[in-house]
């Protein structure tokens, strides 16, 4: 199983009808094939300026890398993520043992 995960600022402000669609926008993730337990998430943390974060979790390597060339998912980080995203760290995980 790997857990895709990332953190990350939009260009918009908060609270902005601008940042109200890009969130109900990539919601389109979770029906990518192979995309399970997609979740959005609002960073708490005082100790970064990250303000939102995505989960999902994958059957296996073959499953992520089905939706990292998905045309869906290709099409939003070019249009959606790259242009309203200012900055963002990606952390995908595998379980230990």
């Amino acid at each position: 199983m790997i857990r895709h995960t990332v953190v990350f600022r939009l260009r918009h402000s908060a609270g902005s009808a601008e940042e109200t669609q890009f969130l109900a926008d990539a919601k389109a993730l979770a029906a990518i094939p192979g995309v399970k337990e997609f979740e959005q998430l609002r960073q708490v943390s005082p100790k970064n300026d990250y303000r939102f974060g995505f989960s999902m979790e994958f059957a296996d390597q073959a499953a992520y890398a089905g939706y990292n060339g998905h045309p869906d998912h290709v099409a939003f980080v070019r249009d959606r993520w790259v242009p309203e995203v200012e900055d963002f760290l990606e952390i995908d995980y595998e379980p230990l043992g």
